[in-house]
């Protein structure tokens, strides 16, 4: 499937370097509305520019864009590739409200297109160890789930805005503190949540902005803590934080009446799954256990297990081709599967109804007050239906 990439910020990186893992995709030309930017990226990965938006969805060889903006532009953009009747898969969110959210999906359906939303990672080896873990019951009935993207206190502390891609674009500090970390971030875990435990039925949250000052001038500062319960059918409770205040922990931690699986690190693809049957008592910090398996790693000595867990599955695979910061991630995975899907006249997992119903729940997170703290979330998506034994290809 031909392709074009709208937006050459820090997060195309990721993607183009990925696409080579999945030759059936063809990057045929990107755009920037920073005319800088849009050079100097496609020189990088030696690809087409195009000299306009309107360039993009009128190119008649474009069959899929993706929207790489930021968020705060998805929707100008999204609406845009879809009046042109093009397909499209925008980065996370869908939209900054559900109606924007939905106003997209109904376009799509209006243009009869199809809607894909990123993250991808639930289609990961790693996230499809767990929904066959769960499914088949080797913890029991699940009964809790903790979910985290705490990103530690990177700002001021690590002076974030001075990141920069392989292509040499800038993290775009400004925009993500204005934009906030859960609409950036609560993603990784609600679409993984939703694989496994279906539709939110209900959401009760929290949030508040606990480092005002974070190093650069902004116009707004949006909240960076927030905190939520999910209610899922089957009585399963979800705890969900996402924040730049709290040590690095990335982890998901599924709580069953047999036992207890943990993920230690959401953002690796191929990352080791833990279980215990005896763990109702002990539970390892999933920062404490990345950083522990790191310095074991530096130090080239056996890994092993933490406690009274052990490790169910740790996926193996080729080498990813990450750009930039240590990503072990295939970004292109959510384009690929939605590509077989509309080969193959199926669903995609990662849906516009999925898109939409994840876009509903972060507005109760990070704007909880708007809500009176509790809402009961309407929106639903078709069943996710899991992987099987096939993983996608990579590398």
């Amino acid at each position: 499937m031909k392709i074009a990439i709208v937006g050459c910020g820090y997060v195309a990186d990721f993607y183009a370097s990925n696409v080579a893992s999945h030759p059936d995709l063809e990057i045929v030309g990107a755009y920037d509305r920073d005319p800088d930017r849009n050079a100097a990226w496609c020189t990088h990965f030696g690809v087409p520019a195009y000299s306009s938006l309107d360039a993009v969805v009128t190119d008649p060889a474009v069959e899929m864009v993706l929207n790489l903006t930021n968020p705060r532009s998805h929707f100008v953009v999204s609406t845009a590739v879809i009046r042109a009747g093009k397909h499209l898969y925008s980065e996370k969110p869908l939209g900054m409200t559900l109606a924007e959210a939905q106003q997209v999906l109904g376009l799509a359906e209006e243009h009869g297109v199809r809607v894909g939303t990123a993250p991808s990672n639930l289609l990961s080896e790693t996230i499809q160890e767990v929904v066959k873990a769960v499914r088949s019951g080797v913890i029991g009935e699940v009964k809790l789930a903790y979910a985290n993207y705490d990103d530690g206190m990177i700002a001021p502390n690590e002076k974030p805005w001075k990141w920069r891609s392989q292509s040499g674009a800038h993290w775009p500090a400004k925009d993500e503190f204005e934009t906030g970390c859960t609409y950036e971030h609560a993603g990784y875990y609600l679409t993984v949540l939703a694989a496994l435990f279906g539709p939110a039925l209900a959401v009760t949250a929290f949030s508040s902005t606990q480092i005002a000052d974070k190093g650069i001038p902004v116009d707004v500062m949006a909240p960076d803590f927030s905190v939520g319960c999910i209610e899922y059918g089957d009585g399963v409770v979800a705890r969900v934080t996402a924040g730049l205040v709290a040590p690095r922990d990335k982890s998901l931690t599924v709580v069953g009446t047999d036992g207890v699986l943990i993920v230690p690190f959401l953002r690796d693809d191929r990352g080791r799954i833990l279980i215990t049957n005896d763990g109702h008592r002990s539970s390892p910090a999933g920062w404490f256990t990345l950083r522990l398996r790191k310095a074991l790693r530096r130090l080239k000595l056996p890994m092993g297990d933490i406690g009274v867990y052990r490790t169910l599955v740790k996926p193996e695979g080729e080498p990813f081709a990450a750009a930039g910061r240590n990503k072990p991630v295939d970004f292109m995975r959510g384009p690929q599967e939605m590509a077989d899907a509309i080969r193959d006249g199926r669903q995609h997992r990662l849906s516009g109804e999925l898109g939409v119903h994840v876009v509903e729940i972060i507005e109760v997170l990070q704007y909880a007050g708007r809500y009176g703290y509790h809402r009961v979330i309407e929106s639903r998506f078709p069943t996710i239906e899991p992987l099987g034994d096939r993983m996608l290809p990579v590398g």
